[in-house]
């Protein structure tokens, strides 16, 4: 039996993106399956119904949507959309269940086996899956230029005949996927940049990218999986003291700190930023997990003194076009592990073999995705997480 997926429309709020792009889904169609988007799903990607060519069906049901095999989503559909899914079939979305309890109680109810985005393990063979990856990548770009263009400052070097204007200065806080990317376009904005990080051994690829690396005496957090661990109350104080000091003398800072599955570290307190120079510009990537900042407002621009601070919490949704793309092919890439080629297809072309969904849980990057199977949560981190709240 032909296995039949299906594209969501977004619901949420400010969601542009969509989860599969005309030119992946062409691909898809190479793999015998039955694809339908919802209409209207690329709208806000700037892309047309009509550019998703045959075999892609179109089609404004919910019930058709939601009842496929396998559902693609950007962010996990709400617990009535979930309830239309077909007891058994398969989810693949971000979900952030620790901060969904909801979501993830109609997932185990409806016995979804739900593939989470955010799970995907950092290791090498699941770099083309790695969707926290290319979005961040969207959302480090976006925050440069969206601190250049609230500076009302050059952020290059100018020699005019009315003289020379130094640099601006940008410090980037964090120096994941999005903070080196961050770093990478304010430095071709000619900008004067600075990063840091609690692990040390970002040092190196920070300095690649022609930037001065910060270091807090004492501080070190590297932890498994690349990313960083929580500081005690004496690092933090270290942290703080060197990053107010570079704070004090930066044009525009911008923070991208996350610890998975918890809120994001505050790091920015209300007396650095008003210990920063009068018309600077703060933008926080840590606002969908509460900010880096204590001052931070989700998804709001405010200002306190002289200082501006941006709080956007869904940035890849500014850069849908390309965010869907490579969104996208995160999802065929993945897709590519659970659906197996039906037995005795030997000479067949390509384009005629036939597929059938199978779980490999053997497999890394299955057995570490999986967020809900068989009407369990399979991850222990989410698990613990929401019984604990639940407490």
């Amino acid at each position: 039996m032909t296995v039949s997926i299906s594209v969501t429309k977004e619901t949420a709020a400010g969601e542009k993106r969509i989860a599969m792009v005309p030119k992946v889904a062409k691909k898809l169609g190479k793999l015998d399956v039955a694809l339908t988007v919802a209409k209207g799903a690329g709208q806000g990607s700037r892309i047309p119904d009509e550019a998703f060519e045959e075999p892609v069906m179109l089609s404004g049901r919910a019930d058709e949507i939601y009842t496929a095999n396998v559902v693609l989503a950007v962010n996990a559909p709400e617990p009535k959309q979930i309830d239309k899914m077909r007891r058994g079939s398969v989810l693949i979305s971000f979900v952030q269940g620790h901060n969904n309890p909801d979501v993830v109680a109609t997932l185990q109810k409806n016995e979804i086996t739900c593939f989470a985005m955010e799970l995907i393990p950092r290791i090498t063979r699941a770099q083309s899956m790695d969707a926290l990856s290319s979005q961040a990548n969207a959302a480090g770009y976006k925050a440069a230029l969206m601190a250049a263009n609230s500076l009302e400052r050059f952020l290059p070097m100018l020699t005019t005949a009315a003289g020379t204007i130094r640099p601006a200065k940008v410090l980037v806080i964090g120096a994941g996927v999005a903070g080196l990317q961050a770093i990478a376009t304010a430095g071709r904005l000619g900008a004067k940049v600075y990063g840091y990080d609690v692990r040390t051994d970002t040092k190196e690829q920070v300095e690649s990218l022609g930037a001065e690396f910060l270091v807090a005496e004492g501080v070190k957090a590297e932890a498994e999986g690349g990313y960083a661990r929580e500081l005690t109350a004496d690092e933090k104080q270290k942290q703080q003291d060197m990053l107010a000091q570079n704070m004090a003398d930066a044009d525009a800072v911008i923070t991208t700190a996350a610890v998975p599955g918890k809120p994001a570290p505050k790091i920015v307190s209300r007396a650095m930023v008003e210990a920063m120079k009068p018309g600077s510009v703060l933008i926080d990537l840590g606002a969908a997990g509460g900010g880096n900042c204590e001052l931070t407002q989700p998804d709001e621009v405010i200002t306190h003194g002289a200082v501006t601070i941006h709080g956007p919490s869904n940035m890849p949704a500014l850069l849908a076009e390309h965010a869907s793309e490579m969104y996208a092919q995160n999802l065929f890439n993945f897709l590519q592990l659970i659906l197996v080629e039906e037995p005795g297809q030997d000479d067949a072309k390509p384009g005629d073999k036939t597929h059938r969904l199978d779980f490999n849980w053997d497999d890394e990057i299955l057995a570490k995705s999986v967020l809900t199977h068989e009407g369990r949560i399979v991850n222990e981190a989410v698990a613990k997480a929401l019984q604990t709240q639940a407490e």
